[in-house]
């Protein structure tokens, strides 16, 4: 039997013969790659082609051609400035617009040559261009670099993200005002530290996610508006000498006006670091949600139960029920933080103002993005779908000494007994009430009496878990009345929001 230091030993061996075996000899490293036509896009400087390793590394085409509408569009937009600037001519503009369009309608019927060797999107697209209609595609690279070109690309691309998100986000709400609706006086027990504070209801609970997820739709609007500044004609670095109209292309997209600052207008990668931060802060919501799911649906709680659509069964427990779909909604915002922090990681040494670096700031956007779609849903789907234990759930509010701060509270407003002497007194009473083995409804008016004296029969009409919740009027309480009040409002905010 080999010892732990010896199969620890050969696995590293065995990983280095794999890796001599998987490299090249050193001089191939030195020698190009087959090159397409494309190199010659940038090849003018160059009399060697890249070599292969450095092709591998280079190459992002896998990754940004998730946003090639935004090429496209952005492409359009500059070139129609350039002719109407006189930069370039009403024919050649037409020509590019038209293989621009047959490029549109290649992807989406699936017969674009997507090609690695010409690196990203943007030479893939300036290749097919060429190809399609001649020597007029050069001119559209005209006083653009590809620095304010993906800067531009990506904002677009992460502005659609953020409005998709905001829509699914509310559907979510929607999701659980309607269950809220349904629950504005099911009773269940509130709880601090995971253990029972006072009654509550199920629909106040549920609101209170709707307001947690109100909040991250805000956020990102807040970061949509702030984003919304045009890079394009930025150029590489230092803006271009030619007469170009950034305020006509930043209409034409859709932004409020276009950077102010070149430098900044290649380099910012803020807009994506903002919404990884918004995504984050919605996933762990989603999180604190689908951790309350699974702790309601374990059968000693038995609050609520999934159907066959959001639970899985064990291998080997013919018994089991598991809230897989919550379970692995919770595991999300680990890798949504994840991506916040590897984006941060990577710009936060880069000098100004464009580095190859920010070849890495999609990935973690993306997988976010992907991730964050699939859990709201996901959660909406089970919002939607669970079923409520109403009799389990009342019959746990009740217990638990959890009307022994109404007791306090009658105390204070009956007796004119300050709180803390009414803390104390309340007190009294769930130990009196603990040694005997029942609740605080169960003792006896004799028995309260003997804590104190003043305390007459109508205590006892505070003391249901019904009682409590309906008392508790104050703004953002938990009464029924409130609770119903609260999922008028955001219906209404809810529909509005749908119309604008």
């Amino acid at each position: 039997m080999h010892s732990r230091r010896s199969l620890m030993s050969g696995m590293a061996l065995s990983a280095g013969v794999g890796l001599a075996l998987a490299l090249p000899p050193r001089r191939a490293l030195a020698q190009a790659a087959p090159a397409g036509e494309g190199q010659k896009i940038w090849g003018g400087r160059f009399t060697e082609k890249p070599g292969a390793l450095m092709q591998e590394i280079n190459v992002s085409i896998d990754v940004d051609r998730r946003f090639w509408k935004q090429d496209l569009t952005a492409s359009r937009a500059h070139a129609a400035m350039l002719a109407r600037q006189k930069i370039i001519t009403a024919e050649d503009a037409a020509k590019i617009d038209a293989g621009l369009k047959t490029i549109e309608g290649e992807i989406q019927g699936g017969t674009f040559p997507f090609r690695r060797e010409y690196e990203d999107i943007h030479l893939n697209v300036e290749a097919r261009l060429g190809e399609l209609i001649g020597p007029a595609s050069g001119r559209l690279h005209t006083a653009r670099s590809r620095n304010d070109q993906v800067a531009t690309d990506f904002k677009l691309w992460v502005r659609d993200a953020l409005d998709e998100m905001q829509l699914k986000v509310r559907d979510l709400q929607l999701a659980l005002v309607h269950r809220a609706d349904e629950h504005f006086d099911t009773l269940m027990p509130g709880y601090t530290h995971l253990q029972p504070a006072q009654p509550v209801t199920l629909g106040h609970h549920l609101m209170a996610y709707v307001e947690m997820l109100g909040r991250d739709v805000s956020r990102m609007a807040d970061a949509r508006v702030r984003m919304n500044e045009c890079p394009l004609g930025s150029a590489a670095l230092a803006g271009t000498s030619f007469p170009i109209d950034r305020h006509m292309t930043a209409q034409a997209l859709g932004f409020d006006r276009p950077t102010a600052n070149s430098l900044d207008g290649v380099a910012d990668r803020d807009f994506a670091l903002e919404t990884l931060s918004c995504f984050t802060l919605c996933a762990g919501h989603l999180s604190r949600l689908a951790e309350e799911m699974v702790i309601w649906s374990n059968p000693q709680f038995g609050f609520i139960g999934f159907s066959d659509s959001y639970s899985t069964g064990s291998s080997i427990m013919p018994q089991k029920r598991n809230p897989d779909a919550a379970e692995l909604v919770r595991a999300k915002v680990g890798p949504i933080s994840g991506d916040f922090l590897a984006l941060n990681t990577v710009m936060k040494g880069l000098p100004l103002a464009y580095d190859k670096d920010l070849q890495e700031d999609k990935p973690p956007v993306f997988h976010a993005f992907d991730a964050l779609d699939l859990a709201v849903r996901a959660m909406t789907g089970m919002v939607l779908d669970f079923k409520a234990n109403k009799a389990r759930m009342a019959a746990v509010a009740a217990s638990g000494f959890a009307t022994a701060t109404d007791l306090a509270d009658w105390l204070v407003q009956r007796l004119n007994i300050p709180f803390r002497e009414a803390h104390h007194i309340a007190g009294g009473a769930v130990k009196l009430a603990e040694g005997r083995g029942v609740d605080l409804p169960q003792l006896t008016l004799k028995q309260l009496q003997g804590l104190h004296p003043g305390i007459t029969a109508d205590v006892y009409r505070v003391l249901t878990a019904e009682a409590s919740c309906a008392s508790r009027t104050s703004y953002g309480g938990t009464a029924p009345t409130l609770v119903k009040q609260q999922v008028q409002r955001w219906k209404s905010l809810l529909a509005a929001a749908a119309k604008a």
